[in-house]
Protein backbone atom coordinates (compact mmCIF):
# COMPACT_ATOMS: atom_id res chain seq x y z
CA UNK A 1 0.00 0.00 0.00
CA UNK A 2 1.45 3.37 -1.04
CA UNK A 3 1.85 6.37 1.24
CA UNK A 4 -0.90 8.28 -0.62
CA UNK A 5 -3.39 5.45 -0.24
CA UNK A 6 -2.55 5.21 3.46
CA UNK A 7 -3.21 8.92 3.88
CA UNK A 8 -6.55 8.64 2.07
CA UNK A 9 -7.56 5.67 4.17
CA UNK A 10 -6.54 7.54 7.31
CA UNK A 11 -8.72 10.53 6.35
CA UNK A 12 -11.71 8.30 5.58
CA UNK A 13 -11.35 6.40 8.81
CA UNK A 14 -10.92 9.56 10.85
CA UNK A 15 -14.06 11.08 9.34
CA UNK A 16 -16.01 7.91 10.02
CA UNK A 17 -14.83 7.83 13.62
CA UNK A 18 -15.75 11.44 14.12
CA UNK A 19 -19.25 10.93 12.73
CA UNK A 20 -19.84 7.77 14.72
CA UNK A 21 -18.73 9.59 17.86
CA UNK A 22 -20.56 12.85 17.22
CA UNK A 23 -23.83 11.39 15.91
CA UNK A 24 -25.15 10.29 19.35
CA UNK A 25 -24.14 13.66 20.80
CA UNK A 26 -25.96 15.51 18.03
CA UNK A 27 -29.05 13.37 18.58
CA UNK A 28 -29.00 14.11 22.31
CA UNK A 29 -28.66 17.85 21.64
CA UNK A 30 -31.55 17.65 19.18
CA UNK A 31 -33.70 15.88 21.75
CA UNK A 32 -32.85 18.54 24.34
CA UNK A 33 -33.73 21.28 21.86
CA UNK A 34 -37.08 19.67 21.02
CA UNK A 35 -37.90 19.21 24.71
CA UNK A 36 -37.03 22.84 25.49
CA UNK A 37 -39.01 24.08 22.49
CA UNK A 38 -42.01 22.05 23.64
CA UNK A 39 -42.15 23.84 26.99
CA UNK A 40 -41.25 27.37 25.90
CA UNK A 41 -44.00 29.87 25.20
CA UNK A 42 -44.36 30.97 21.57
CA UNK A 43 -43.39 34.44 20.45
CA UNK A 44 -45.93 37.10 21.46
CA UNK A 45 -48.49 38.09 18.83
CA UNK A 46 -48.06 41.37 16.98
CA UNK A 47 -51.68 42.42 17.51
CA UNK A 48 -53.80 42.90 20.63
CA UNK A 49 -57.51 43.65 20.86
CA UNK A 50 -58.70 45.94 23.66
CA UNK A 51 -62.36 46.27 24.64
CA UNK A 52 -63.51 49.60 26.09
CA UNK A 53 -66.53 51.83 26.40
CA UNK A 54 -65.94 55.19 24.70
CA UNK A 55 -68.34 56.96 27.09
CA UNK A 56 -67.12 55.41 30.34
CA UNK A 57 -64.20 56.40 32.54
CA UNK A 58 -62.29 58.33 29.89
CA UNK A 59 -61.27 55.02 28.42
CA UNK A 60 -61.20 56.28 24.83
CA UNK A 61 -58.49 58.82 25.71
CA UNK A 62 -56.43 56.21 27.54
CA UNK A 63 -56.83 53.70 24.71
CA UNK A 64 -55.23 56.07 22.22
CA UNK A 65 -52.27 56.60 24.54
CA UNK A 66 -51.83 52.84 24.80
CA UNK A 67 -51.99 52.54 21.02
CA UNK A 68 -49.16 55.02 20.61
CA UNK A 69 -46.98 53.32 23.24
CA UNK A 70 -47.45 49.80 21.87
CA UNK A 71 -46.90 50.98 18.29
CA UNK A 72 -43.44 52.22 19.30
CA UNK A 73 -42.64 48.63 20.32
CA UNK A 74 -44.00 46.98 17.19
CA UNK A 75 -47.37 45.89 18.59
CA UNK A 76 -50.70 46.97 17.07
CA UNK A 77 -53.53 47.67 19.52
CA UNK A 78 -56.99 47.31 17.98
CA UNK A 79 -59.93 48.92 19.80
CA UNK A 80 -63.37 47.38 20.16
CA UNK A 81 -66.15 49.63 21.42
CA UNK A 82 -68.64 48.17 23.90
CA UNK A 83 -71.49 49.37 26.12
CA UNK A 84 -69.44 49.11 29.29
CA UNK A 85 -67.44 47.14 31.83
CA UNK A 86 -69.80 44.18 32.17
CA UNK A 87 -69.75 43.62 28.41
CA UNK A 88 -65.95 43.87 28.46
CA UNK A 89 -65.62 41.13 31.05
CA UNK A 90 -68.02 38.92 29.11
CA UNK A 91 -65.90 39.35 25.97
CA UNK A 92 -62.73 38.43 27.83
CA UNK A 93 -64.35 35.27 29.15
CA UNK A 94 -65.42 34.23 25.67
CA UNK A 95 -62.48 32.46 23.98
CA UNK A 96 -63.98 33.13 20.55
CA UNK A 97 -64.43 36.89 21.03
CA UNK A 98 -60.89 37.76 19.98
CA UNK A 99 -60.56 40.26 22.86
CA UNK A 100 -57.28 40.09 24.82
CA UNK A 101 -57.49 42.97 27.30
CA UNK A 102 -60.07 45.48 28.49
CA UNK A 103 -60.63 48.58 30.58
CA UNK A 104 -62.99 47.76 33.44
CA UNK A 105 -64.33 49.77 36.31
CA UNK A 106 -63.70 48.37 39.79
CA UNK A 107 -66.74 46.91 41.46
CA UNK A 108 -67.97 45.39 38.22
CA UNK A 109 -69.81 42.23 39.16
CA UNK A 110 -69.76 39.77 36.28
CA UNK A 111 -70.52 36.50 38.09
CA UNK A 112 -69.65 33.46 35.98
CA UNK A 113 -68.58 35.81 33.19
CA UNK A 114 -65.42 36.65 35.16
CA UNK A 115 -63.84 33.23 34.65
CA UNK A 116 -60.30 33.24 33.23
CA UNK A 117 -59.97 37.01 33.74
CA UNK A 118 -57.05 38.50 35.70
CA UNK A 119 -56.11 42.02 36.71
CA UNK A 120 -52.99 43.87 35.57
CA UNK A 121 -53.64 46.63 38.08
CA UNK A 122 -55.60 49.80 38.79
CA UNK A 123 -54.90 52.76 36.51
CA UNK A 124 -56.57 55.84 38.00
CA UNK A 125 -59.49 57.14 40.00
CA UNK A 126 -62.67 57.58 37.94
CA UNK A 127 -65.07 59.40 40.28
CA UNK A 128 -68.82 58.99 40.29
CA UNK A 129 -70.31 62.37 39.45
CA UNK A 130 -73.95 62.98 40.34
CA UNK A 131 -75.25 66.13 38.68
CA UNK A 132 -78.74 67.27 39.59
CA UNK A 133 -81.14 70.20 39.36
CA UNK A 134 -82.66 72.05 42.29
CA UNK A 135 -81.46 72.62 45.81
CA UNK A 136 -78.07 71.24 46.97
CA UNK A 137 -78.12 67.57 47.93
CA UNK A 138 -75.82 65.73 50.30
CA UNK A 139 -76.57 62.11 49.45
CA UNK A 140 -78.15 59.91 46.80
CA UNK A 141 -80.95 58.94 49.19
CA UNK A 142 -82.38 62.41 48.57
CA UNK A 143 -83.00 61.43 44.92
CA UNK A 144 -85.97 59.23 45.79
CA UNK A 145 -88.91 59.72 43.44
CA UNK A 146 -86.92 61.59 40.78
CA UNK A 147 -86.08 60.91 37.14
CA UNK A 148 -82.48 59.67 37.07
CA UNK A 149 -80.25 58.64 34.16
CA UNK A 150 -78.12 55.75 35.42
CA UNK A 151 -76.37 54.67 32.22
CA UNK A 152 -77.07 52.04 29.57
CA UNK A 153 -77.35 48.30 30.18
CA UNK A 154 -73.97 46.59 30.58
CA UNK A 155 -72.16 49.74 31.67
CA UNK A 156 -70.12 50.13 34.82
CA UNK A 157 -71.88 53.44 35.50
CA UNK A 158 -75.25 51.72 35.69
CA UNK A 159 -73.88 48.92 37.88
CA UNK A 160 -72.46 51.35 40.45
CA UNK A 161 -75.46 53.67 40.36
CA UNK A 162 -77.88 50.81 41.01
CA UNK A 163 -75.66 49.52 43.81
CA UNK A 164 -75.73 52.86 45.66
CA UNK A 165 -79.38 53.54 44.99
CA UNK A 166 -80.39 50.08 46.17
CA UNK A 167 -78.27 50.41 49.30
CA UNK A 168 -80.27 53.57 50.13
CA UNK A 169 -83.62 52.05 49.18
CA UNK A 170 -84.36 54.52 46.41
CA UNK A 171 -84.14 52.17 43.40
CA UNK A 172 -87.85 51.37 43.27
CA UNK A 173 -90.87 53.44 42.29
CA UNK A 174 -91.69 56.25 42.35
CA UNK A 175 -88.02 56.72 41.35
CA UNK A 176 -87.56 56.43 37.58
CA UNK A 177 -84.24 54.92 36.43
CA UNK A 178 -83.54 55.62 32.76
CA UNK A 179 -80.89 53.69 30.70
CA UNK A 180 -79.73 56.68 28.68
CA UNK A 181 -76.40 57.11 26.90
CA UNK A 182 -74.09 59.76 28.32
CA UNK A 183 -74.56 62.51 25.74
CA UNK A 184 -78.33 62.09 25.65
CA UNK A 185 -78.54 62.10 29.44
CA UNK A 186 -76.47 65.29 29.72
CA UNK A 187 -78.61 67.05 27.12
CA UNK A 188 -81.86 66.08 28.84
CA UNK A 189 -80.50 67.29 32.19
CA UNK A 190 -79.66 70.66 30.66
CA UNK A 191 -83.17 70.94 29.21
CA UNK A 192 -84.80 70.05 32.54
CA UNK A 193 -86.19 66.70 31.34
CA UNK A 194 -84.15 64.86 33.99
CA UNK A 195 -83.62 65.52 37.67
CA UNK A 196 -80.22 63.84 37.97
CA UNK A 197 -77.60 61.97 35.97
CA UNK A 198 -74.88 59.57 37.10
CA UNK A 199 -71.59 59.83 35.23
CA UNK A 200 -68.25 58.09 35.73
CA UNK A 201 -65.33 59.96 34.25
CA UNK A 202 -61.86 61.29 35.18
CA UNK A 203 -61.74 64.68 36.91
CA UNK A 204 -59.88 66.02 33.85
CA UNK A 205 -62.76 65.19 31.48
CA UNK A 206 -63.98 68.27 29.55
CA UNK A 207 -67.61 67.16 29.74
CA UNK A 208 -67.45 67.23 33.57
CA UNK A 209 -65.95 70.71 33.56
CA UNK A 210 -68.57 72.03 31.15
CA UNK A 211 -71.50 70.47 32.99
CA UNK A 212 -70.28 71.85 36.33
CA UNK A 213 -70.41 75.36 34.82
CA UNK A 214 -74.02 75.13 33.56
CA UNK A 215 -76.32 77.43 35.58
CA UNK A 216 -78.98 75.58 37.56
CA UNK A 217 -77.04 72.30 37.62
CA UNK A 218 -75.34 71.27 40.86
CA UNK A 219 -72.75 68.65 41.74
CA UNK A 220 -73.73 66.36 44.61
CA UNK A 221 -71.21 66.23 47.48
CA UNK A 222 -71.30 62.88 49.30
CA UNK A 223 -71.57 63.69 53.00
CA UNK A 224 -71.39 59.97 53.80
CA UNK A 225 -68.54 59.14 51.40
CA UNK A 226 -66.53 57.52 54.20
CA UNK A 227 -69.40 55.13 54.89
CA UNK A 228 -69.63 54.18 51.22
CA UNK A 229 -65.89 53.48 51.03
CA UNK A 230 -66.17 51.20 54.08
CA UNK A 231 -69.18 49.32 52.76
CA UNK A 232 -67.83 49.03 49.21
CA UNK A 233 -64.07 48.52 49.42
CA UNK A 234 -63.50 49.26 45.75
CA UNK A 235 -64.61 52.88 46.35
CA UNK A 236 -62.38 55.67 47.66
CA UNK A 237 -63.36 58.95 49.29
CA UNK A 238 -61.84 61.93 47.45
CA UNK A 239 -62.20 65.67 47.83
CA UNK A 240 -62.44 67.93 44.78
CA UNK A 241 -61.09 71.32 45.92
CA UNK A 242 -63.10 74.48 45.40
CA UNK A 243 -62.29 76.26 42.14
CA UNK A 244 -60.14 73.45 40.74
CA UNK A 245 -62.12 73.32 37.46
CA UNK A 246 -62.00 77.08 36.88
CA UNK A 247 -60.23 79.37 39.31
CA UNK A 248 -61.51 82.56 37.71
CA UNK A 249 -65.16 81.46 37.79
CA UNK A 250 -64.69 79.61 41.11
CA UNK A 251 -66.03 76.28 39.79
CA UNK A 252 -66.93 74.34 41.76
CA UNK A 253 -68.00 76.95 44.27
CA UNK A 254 -67.25 74.69 47.26
CA UNK A 255 -65.25 71.60 48.13
CA UNK A 256 -67.01 68.54 46.70
CA UNK A 257 -66.65 65.09 48.22
CA UNK A 258 -66.96 62.26 45.71
CA UNK A 259 -66.68 58.49 45.80
CA UNK A 260 -64.47 56.95 43.17
CA UNK A 261 -63.95 53.47 41.81
CA UNK A 262 -60.79 52.88 39.80
CA UNK A 263 -60.22 52.24 36.14
CA UNK A 264 -58.53 48.88 35.81
CA UNK A 265 -56.70 46.97 33.13
CA UNK A 266 -57.81 43.35 33.00
CA UNK A 267 -56.80 40.58 30.64
CA UNK A 268 -57.46 37.00 29.70
CA UNK A 269 -55.30 34.70 31.82
CA UNK A 270 -53.71 33.29 28.65
CA UNK A 271 -52.20 36.66 27.68
CA UNK A 272 -48.55 36.28 26.70
CA UNK A 273 -46.31 37.29 29.65
CA UNK A 274 -44.16 39.57 27.47
CA UNK A 275 -47.27 41.51 26.38
CA UNK A 276 -48.51 41.69 29.97
CA UNK A 277 -45.26 43.39 30.99
CA UNK A 278 -45.42 45.70 27.97
CA UNK A 279 -48.98 46.76 28.86
CA UNK A 280 -47.96 47.52 32.44
CA UNK A 281 -45.06 49.61 31.15
CA UNK A 282 -47.60 51.50 29.05
CA UNK A 283 -49.77 51.95 32.13
CA UNK A 284 -46.84 53.40 34.07
CA UNK A 285 -46.14 55.91 31.32
CA UNK A 286 -49.78 56.91 30.75
CA UNK A 287 -51.05 56.94 34.35
CA UNK A 288 -47.92 57.66 36.41
CA UNK A 289 -48.27 61.45 36.35
CA UNK A 290 -50.18 63.51 38.89
CA UNK A 291 -53.73 64.61 38.10
CA UNK A 292 -56.50 66.58 39.77
CA UNK A 293 -57.22 63.63 42.07
CA UNK A 294 -54.29 61.24 41.43
CA UNK A 295 -50.92 61.66 43.08
CA UNK A 296 -47.67 61.29 41.15
CA UNK A 297 -46.67 57.61 40.84
CA UNK A 298 -49.84 56.58 42.70
CA UNK A 299 -50.90 54.55 39.69
CA UNK A 300 -50.72 51.96 38.30
CA UNK A 301 -51.13 49.98 41.51
CA UNK A 302 -52.23 46.50 42.64
CA UNK A 303 -55.49 47.69 44.23
CA UNK A 304 -58.62 45.67 44.83
CA UNK A 305 -60.41 45.24 41.51
CA UNK A 306 -62.63 42.21 42.01
CA UNK A 307 -60.31 40.10 39.83
CA UNK A 308 -57.21 38.14 40.89
CA UNK A 309 -53.89 39.85 40.21
CA UNK A 310 -51.89 38.06 37.52
CA UNK A 311 -48.50 36.57 38.39
CA UNK A 312 -46.76 38.94 35.93
CA UNK A 313 -48.47 41.95 37.53
CA UNK A 314 -47.45 40.82 41.00
CA UNK A 315 -43.80 40.53 39.93
CA UNK A 316 -43.99 43.88 38.13
CA UNK A 317 -45.25 45.74 41.19
CA UNK A 318 -42.70 44.03 43.44
CA UNK A 319 -39.58 44.21 41.25
CA UNK A 320 -40.39 46.59 38.40
CA UNK A 321 -39.66 46.13 34.70
CA UNK A 322 -37.95 42.80 33.84
CA UNK A 323 -34.18 43.17 33.49
CA UNK A 324 -34.00 42.47 29.76
CA UNK A 325 -36.77 44.95 28.92
CA UNK A 326 -34.92 47.68 30.81
CA UNK A 327 -31.96 47.64 28.43
CA UNK A 328 -33.15 46.01 25.20
CA UNK A 329 -35.91 46.78 22.72
CA UNK A 330 -39.07 44.78 23.31
CA UNK A 331 -38.53 42.34 20.43
CA UNK A 332 -34.87 41.77 21.38
CA UNK A 333 -35.66 41.28 25.08
CA UNK A 334 -38.34 38.74 24.23
CA UNK A 335 -36.05 36.87 21.83
CA UNK A 336 -33.21 36.67 24.37
CA UNK A 337 -35.62 35.57 27.08
CA UNK A 338 -36.98 32.75 24.93
CA UNK A 339 -33.52 31.66 23.78
CA UNK A 340 -32.24 31.66 27.35
CA UNK A 341 -35.02 29.33 28.43
CA UNK A 342 -34.12 27.04 25.54
CA UNK A 343 -30.39 27.17 26.24
CA UNK A 344 -30.66 26.03 29.85
CA UNK A 345 -31.54 22.38 29.10
CA UNK A 346 -29.26 22.35 26.05
CA UNK A 347 -26.29 23.52 28.13
CA UNK A 348 -27.17 20.91 30.74
CA UNK A 349 -26.69 18.28 28.03
CA UNK A 350 -23.68 19.87 26.34
CA UNK A 351 -21.48 20.14 29.44
CA UNK A 352 -21.38 16.35 30.03
CA UNK A 353 -21.02 15.74 26.29
CA UNK A 354 -17.87 17.88 26.16
CA UNK A 355 -16.30 15.34 28.50
CA UNK A 356 -17.84 12.19 27.07
CA UNK A 357 -17.29 12.79 23.34
CA UNK A 358 -13.45 13.11 23.45
CA UNK A 359 -13.24 10.07 25.71
CA UNK A 360 -15.49 8.10 23.38
CA UNK A 361 -13.43 9.11 20.35
CA UNK A 362 -10.20 8.11 22.12
CA UNK A 363 -11.73 4.76 23.05
CA UNK A 364 -12.67 4.08 19.42
CA UNK A 365 -9.11 4.80 18.26
CA UNK A 366 -7.44 2.74 20.98
CA UNK A 367 -9.89 -0.15 20.56
CA UNK A 368 -8.33 -0.96 17.18
CA UNK A 369 -5.06 -1.78 18.90
CA UNK A 370 -6.40 -3.07 22.19
CA UNK A 371 -8.05 -6.05 20.53
CA UNK A 372 -4.62 -7.15 19.23
CA UNK A 373 -3.37 -7.32 22.79
CA UNK A 374 -5.60 -10.38 23.21
CA UNK A 375 -3.55 -12.22 20.55
CA UNK A 376 -0.32 -11.01 22.13
CA UNK A 377 -1.45 -12.26 25.53
CA UNK A 378 -2.43 -15.63 24.01
CA UNK A 379 1.11 -16.07 22.60
CA UNK A 380 2.65 -15.24 25.99
CA UNK A 381 0.48 -17.79 27.76
CA UNK A 382 1.43 -20.47 25.25
CA UNK A 383 5.08 -19.51 25.65
CA UNK A 384 4.89 -20.23 29.39
CA UNK A 385 3.71 -23.80 28.61
CA UNK A 386 7.14 -24.80 27.15
CA UNK A 387 5.98 -25.51 23.55
CA UNK A 388 8.12 -27.39 21.06
CA UNK A 389 10.18 -25.82 18.32
CA UNK A 390 7.44 -26.21 15.71
CA UNK A 391 4.97 -24.48 17.99
CA UNK A 392 7.47 -21.72 18.72
CA UNK A 393 7.97 -21.06 15.01
CA UNK A 394 4.18 -20.89 14.50
CA UNK A 395 3.90 -18.45 17.39
CA UNK A 396 6.63 -16.30 15.85
CA UNK A 397 4.74 -16.24 12.53
CA UNK A 398 1.54 -15.21 14.28
CA UNK A 399 3.40 -12.46 16.10
CA UNK A 400 4.85 -11.10 12.84
CA UNK A 401 1.41 -11.28 11.23
CA UNK A 402 -0.08 -9.28 14.11
CA UNK A 403 2.63 -6.67 13.72
CA UNK A 404 1.92 -6.33 10.00
CA UNK A 405 -1.81 -5.96 10.58
CA UNK A 406 -1.36 -3.37 13.29
CA UNK A 407 0.99 -1.37 11.06
CA UNK A 408 -1.85 -1.15 8.52
CA UNK A 409 -4.27 0.38 11.04
CA UNK A 410 -4.95 4.04 10.09
CA UNK A 411 -4.03 6.03 13.15
CA UNK A 412 -4.25 9.84 13.64
CA UNK A 413 -0.92 11.37 14.53
CA UNK A 414 -2.21 12.54 17.91
CA UNK A 415 -2.82 8.90 18.87
CA UNK A 416 0.24 7.34 17.14
CA UNK A 417 1.95 6.66 20.49
CA UNK A 418 -0.53 3.83 21.06
CA UNK A 419 0.76 2.13 17.92
CA UNK A 420 4.39 2.45 18.97
CA UNK A 421 3.66 1.18 22.46
CA UNK A 422 2.11 -1.95 20.95
CA UNK A 423 5.11 -2.48 18.68
CA UNK A 424 7.41 -2.27 21.72
CA UNK A 425 5.34 -4.90 23.46
CA UNK A 426 5.53 -7.12 20.37
CA UNK A 427 9.29 -6.73 20.41
CA UNK A 428 9.45 -7.90 24.02
CA UNK A 429 7.53 -11.09 23.18
CA UNK A 430 9.57 -11.62 20.01
CA UNK A 431 12.83 -11.53 21.94
CA UNK A 432 11.51 -14.21 24.29
CA UNK A 433 10.52 -16.39 21.35
CA UNK A 434 13.90 -15.98 19.65
CA UNK A 435 15.76 -16.84 22.84
CA UNK A 436 13.64 -19.95 23.24
CA UNK A 437 14.25 -21.00 19.62
CA UNK A 438 18.01 -20.44 19.93
CA UNK A 439 18.19 -22.62 23.02
CA UNK A 440 19.04 -19.64 25.27
CA UNK A 441 18.91 -19.40 28.99
CA UNK A 442 15.18 -19.15 29.11
CA UNK A 443 14.84 -22.43 27.23
CA UNK A 444 17.35 -24.19 29.49
CA UNK A 445 15.53 -23.02 32.55
CA UNK A 446 12.35 -24.35 31.04
CA UNK A 447 13.84 -27.85 30.54
CA UNK A 448 15.28 -27.93 34.05
CA UNK A 449 11.92 -26.92 35.47
CA UNK A 450 10.23 -29.61 33.41
CA UNK A 451 12.69 -32.34 34.57
CA UNK A 452 12.30 -31.34 38.18
CA UNK A 453 8.54 -31.52 37.87
CA UNK A 454 8.82 -35.10 36.59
Amino acid sequence: MTADSLKQQLRRTTRRDLWLTLAPAVLLLGAAFVAAFHFIKPAPPKTLVLAMSPDEGGFRYYARKYQDFLARHGVTLELRSTKGSIDNVALLSDENSGVDVAFVQSGTVAGDKAQNVVSLGSLSYVPLWVFHRGEPLEDVRELKGRRIAVGPEGSGTRALALTLLKANGVDAEPTQLLPLERDEAVEQLKQGQLDAVFLISPAESPIIHKLAAVPGIRLLSFSRAEAYSRRFTYLSRLVLPRGVFNLAADIPERDVVVVAPTANLVARDSLHPALAYLLMRAASEVHGKAGLLDGASEFPAPRETGFPLSSEARRYYEAGVPLLQRYLPFWAANLVDRLWVMLVPIIAVMVPLFRIVPALYQWRIRSRIVRWYARLKEIEIQLDENPGREMLEDMLKRLEEAEREVNRIPMPLSYAENLYFFREHIEVVRRRLIRRLSGGLEGVEGHVHHATAQ
